[in-house]
């Protein structure tokens, strides 16, 4: 059977890991609140409205394309595609095709920051093949004027965070939702993730210091993977109503 994502992939390790995979959205919601397109997300409504439910839905979709044969996952790519272009419709507008590079550019650059702060460096060979993957993604959705290569994306990258971020009256309004559905509690633990992860133009347009109070506390909770306590830490840190959702983050690897 032929896999979208090979089975020794580097990217189904990452995408295998649940506290990697909270710390790729968690760059992602700050990065996603600072896009210039944002206003897409606020047209249905679905992500101030909910958005860890929101998060939790595009996490099934990122584990669909990774861990299923190439034509479940073709279907789960289109499937995107179809949801993106029934929202177009309503909205008698078009998505620009550069906010979906940004989004693709994320899952790419945040998937690699979050597996290097958690697990290790990846390699020059491993960093080409997670470029690669979600540059399939990328060319089954139609996008066009990507990178061809790692190298190329990374210059790609930089001149996105230029020129399509910035802080507004939406990016305010999604940090308070944030807030209002994790607590404060959760919120704080929440910004402490995304100082780990997010790029410097990220954080200077959110204020944000250079230094988290997660990192003290890494070196323990990597610690407590091997003992299985991680579990009880993600159920202190993710409210008790998606208790299933944090079970399932973890996959066994090799499936």
């Amino acid at each position: 059977m032929e896999y979208f994502v090979k089975k020794d992939s580097i990217v189904r390790e990452i995408w295998s890991k649940g506290d990697t995979v909270l710390f790729i959205f968690a760059g992602a919601a700050a990065e996603f609140a600072l896009n210039k397109a944002v206003d897409w997300l606020y047209y249905t409504g679905r992500l101030p409205a909910d958005p860890l439910g929101r998060l939790f839905s595009t996490v099934t979709y990122a584990r669909q394309i990774v861990f299923s044969e190439e034509q479940a996952a073709l279907k789960a790519i289109d499937k995107i595609t179809s949801i993106h272009s029934a929202v177009e419709k309503n909205r008698n507008a078009k998505i620009p095709d550069w906010a979906y590079r940004d989004v693709l550019f994320m899952l790419i650059h945040y998937s690699l920051a979050s597996f290097e702060l958690m697990e290790r460096k990846l390699t020059c060979s491993e960093k080409e093949e997670l470029y690669n993957v979600f540059m399939r993604l990328g060319n089954r959705m139609g996008l066009k004027e990507l990178p061809v290569n790692f190298s190329e994306w990374q210059l790609s990258r930089s001149q996105h965070l230029q020129q399509d971020l910035v802080k507004s009256d939406l990016t305010i309004d999604l940090f308070k939702q944030y807030k209002k559905h994790l607590g404060f509690f959760r919120f704080k633990i929440l910004v402490e993730g995304q100082i780990l992860v997010v790029p410097e133009s990220v954080k200077k347009l959110l204020h944000l210091r250079n230094f988290s109070l997660l990192t003290p506390l890494l070196s323990f909770y990597k610690l407590s993977r091997r003992i299985k306590f991680d579990k009880i830490v993600k159920y202190l840190i993710l409210p008790a109503a998606y208790r299933k959702e944090i079970e399932e983050l973890d996959i066994v690897p090799g499936i």
